[in-house]
Order: structure tokens, then C-alpha cells, then sequence
């Protein structure tokens, strides 16, 4: 799932070589990557590209007939360039589908490569909207803050975890309380904070919070700026080598050096550490 810092990286590659192009032709090979229907992505055709930004975990092309085109990249969404090789493939532990990406659709410039929109898994996760305004689509209407930015504050981390009856896990990858963390980051927040990802958020100690709070902010910011400068076609894996516990299973924990565990967690899977975060306890992983 891309997550904030990769996405960041994204979306300034994107700004520094798409600003300033016009859009010559739009392909979506796939219906329902368009949202707003009265509004297709292929209505951007001949507009030029103001710059490009991130709201959460969704990219932002600005144009210049004072619209916008929203992409959400979904679950197995990501970008490339055509033409230019990628490491999608099996690299990113939470990507199920290993046959690779597919592209969905292409937008083409009226100069420099093309740029694919691509999805992978067994749904469609994928999605554009053209709208006036950003904020017109739900998902970033309902963005929390966002601890990548320098005015994210403790008072607004407490508002989404002092006194929730959620997991905590659940409460960090809910978009409403904060913006851009997905699994991934999810499971080393809360592998940095040594705190178990099942807990409710309600129960945390002020101790724990504090250690929450300085794991979030601290792990968003420097992984964002980690990805900085990294070419999209590696991002995927960057990310990937960065984890400690996310997606290693099996493997030695390298702080205590016991064994990494995954667990279930909504439709998927994720990781921890029973040592440092749970007491011993190992959590529920469902069968097959």
C-alpha cells in the first residue's frame, strides 16, 4: 500500500517533470479507474499542468483550466514512466498479487515519456476524480492532519487516541485521525514506540503516548525524507528495505533478536514483535 513518504516522492518527481506540460492524450483502459463520470480523466485533455502535490496518501495535478485530477492510489495503485524499467515486482510485502502491476491508465504530454497509472491485486483499487476543488473528493475532505507536516502538534495526536476504545493500529491507519500511515509504517510506529499493535488506544499509559506520539512523528518525517530524491521506479523498493518488522517474519527482531511474528489484521497481515511489544504474547494469525 503506498504510504505518505513514498507517495511524497512521487509527487515531487512528478511536479519537477511534468510542471509546465500540456496534456496531449489520455487512455484509461479501465472504466472504472474514472470517478466522476460527467467528468472523465480524458477531460484534462489540453490542459497544462500547474504542479503536482499530495494530500494523504492521494497525488494532486493541478491544471491550468482551473481544475484538478485526484488520483487515489488504492491499495496496489502506484505511477511510472513509460518505457522506464520498475522494481514492482515482488518487492513490497503487502503487494498479493506477484504477476506484477498492470497498467490502467496512460497520460501522455507534449513532451517527455508518458505517464502509466498502474494497479495490481484481484480488484481494482485505482481511482481518479476531476473536480474544481480537491476537497470535492470524499477521501481528502476527511483527511486528518498529517504528521509528515511541521504543524502537526500533540494536541491534535491526542484528539485521535486519548480516550479511543480502537486498536491502535486501527487509529493510526484511519485517515480521519491521521493522514498518509498505512500498514506498513503502522507496524514500525508501533514496533519503535514498543507498544502492541491490539491495544486499545483508550488503555495507553501517558508514557506510552508519549512514546507514540514521538514515534510518529519521528518515523514519518525521516522515512519522507529518506524516499527524498529516490527515482519512482525504486521507491517500492526503498521502502521494502527500510522496514524492520514489516514484512519480515520469521526473521530476528533487531533490537532483541526474538523472532518477528505476523498476526491478522482486518484483510490482511501484519507484523511485531512479541518480545518488545507484547509481553510474550503471540497474536491470533488466521488459517491458510
Amino acid at each position: 500500500m503506498p504510504e505518505s513518504p513514498e507517495v511524497q516522492a512521487l509527487a515531487d518527481e512528478l511536479d519537477e517533470r511534468l510542471a509546465g506540460r500540456a496534456v496531449r492524450e489520455v487512455d484509461v483502459l479501465e472504466f472504472r479507474v474514472n470517478k466522476t463520470r460527467a467528468r472523465p480523466i480524458g477531460s484534462i485533455v489540453g490542459e497544462r499542468v500547474l504542479g503536482v502535490s499530495r494530500h494523504g496518501k492521494l497525488l494532486d495535478l493541478a491544471l491550468d483550466g482551473s481544475d484538478h485530477l485526484v488520483v487515489s492510489l488504492g491499495r496496489h495503485g502506484w505511477a511510472r514512466w513509460a518505457g522506464e524499467a520498475t522494481d514492482e515486482v515482488a518487492t513490497d510485502p503487502d503487494e498479493t498479487d506477484a504477476s506484477g502491476p498492470v497498467t490502467l491508465a496512460t497520460i501522455a504530454f507534449d513532451e517527455g515519456p508518458a505517464l502509466e497509472l498502474t494497479d495490481a491485486g484481484d480488484w481494482v483499487s485505482l481511482g481518479g476524480w476531476v473536480v474544481d476543488e480537491p476537497t470535492e473528493v470524499a477521501a481528502v475532505a476527511k483527511l486528518g492532519p498529517d504528521p509528515v507536516s511541521p504543524r502537526f502538534s500533540r494536541a491534535e495526536f491526542d484528539h485521535a487516541f486519548v480516550g479511543r476504545r480502537k486498536q491502535v493500529k486501527a487509529v493510526l491507519q484511519e485517515q480521519e485521525s491521521l493522514a498518509g500511515i498505512g500498514n506498513a509504517y503502522s507496524d514500525e510506529i508501533l514496533f519503535a514506540a514498543q507498544i502492541s499493535p491490539v491495544a486499545h488506544a483508550s488503555s495507553l499509559s501517558a508514557d506510552e503516548l508519549d512514546r507514540l506520539f514521538a514515534a510518529v512523528v519521528d518515523l514519518m518525517r525521516r522515512a519522507t525524507e529518506a524516499r527524498r530524491g529516490v527515482p519512482i521506479a525504486e521507491l517500492k523498493a526503498a521502502k521494502t528495505a527500510a522496514m524492520r518488522v514489516h514484512g519480515r517474519a520469521g526473521e530476528p527482531c533487531p533490537v532483541c533478536g526474538g523472532t518477528i511474528h505476523s498476526f491478522s489484521f482486518a484483510s490482511t497481515t501484519a507484523e511485531y514483535c512479541p518480545s518488545c511489544q507484547t509481553d510474550g504474547e503471540l497474536l491470533p494469525l488466521r488459517d491458510g
